[in-house]
């Protein structure tokens, strides 16, 4: 490899191609459903994990393409730059739209305390609040041995203080079944105006839970993804807890 090769190849940060040495299914927008049920999957605890990191390929950016130019300002010390606050300081939320086989709909997330409950309805619990998106992340439990009281459920990501970020963030969700492969959602295409993302939907269909990826923008918040899915709930202002904020 030369010297520009190496150069060009810093450019993207991939996430893992979903292959079998890395045991993991990736959802994209051709290969945009799987069958839990098939998986042998649809019972115990899932876990639903959202993580995130700043886009290392925008940091700098600028320079790299000078340097595809330039080859050898490379070997001069470069700048150091301070780290801003709209940076570093990027709050992503994790929440469900859920609605249960007798018609109870609701929603699961950090805003009002609604952080739903394991062993009774809506069978959704959340579990874990990070704002600088950390290994950790935020993490959702949905107790599928009650598969036959879930209708639906809707996997969403939010910005809690309302400031555009999505472009500037490299997200992933990550579903981990009881058994089999755990189920990559990538959030990597660019809407720099988007406050809202609906990731992936959790449907019992005749039975059969299918997990399907949505991956749909939009630049309001739950209010707008209720429309979008037809949840028709009433949304009005909320805020988290001291304890999560």
């Amino acid at each position: 490899m030369g010297f520009l090769d190496g150069l060009r190849g810093g450019r993207e940060v991939h996430f893992d191609s979903g292959s079998a040495a890395s045991n993991a299914i990736e959802l994209t927008k051709r290969h945009n459903r799987v069958s839990l049920t098939k998986q042998g999957a649809a019972t115990g605890n899932l876990r639903v994990n959202l993580t995130w990191r700043m886009r290392t390929s925008d940091i700098g950016g600028s320079q790299r393409e000078s340097l595809l130019r330039h080859p050898f300002k490379a070997l001069k010390p470069p700048e150091v730059l301070g780290h801003s606050q709209s940076m570093v300081n990027v709050d992503l939320d994790l929440g469900c739209l859920y609605e249960l086989a007798d018609g109870t709909k609701g929603v699961v997330q950090p805003l009002g305390g609604l952080l739903g409950d394991v062993n009774a309805p809506p069978y959704v619990k959340l579990s874990g609040d990070d704002r600088f998106g950390s290994a950790s992340g935020e993490t959702m439990y949905v107790n599928l041995d009650h598969r036959d009281q879930i209708k639906r459920l809707l996997v969403f990501v939010y910005i809690y203080d309302q400031t555009p970020a999505f472009d500037r963030t490299h997200a992933i969700v990550t579903l981990y079944p009881s058994n089999g492969p755990r189920i990559e959602i990538g959030l990597d295409e660019r809407h720099p105006q988007a406050r809202s993302c609906a990731v992936v939907m959790i449907e019992n269909v005749k039975g059969e839970l299918i997990v399907r990826r949505e991956v749909q923008f939009v630049y309001g918040f739950q209010g707008e993804l209720d429309r979008l899915y037809g949840w028709g709930l009433q949304w009005g202002r909320g805020y988290k807890s001291k304890a999560d904020r």
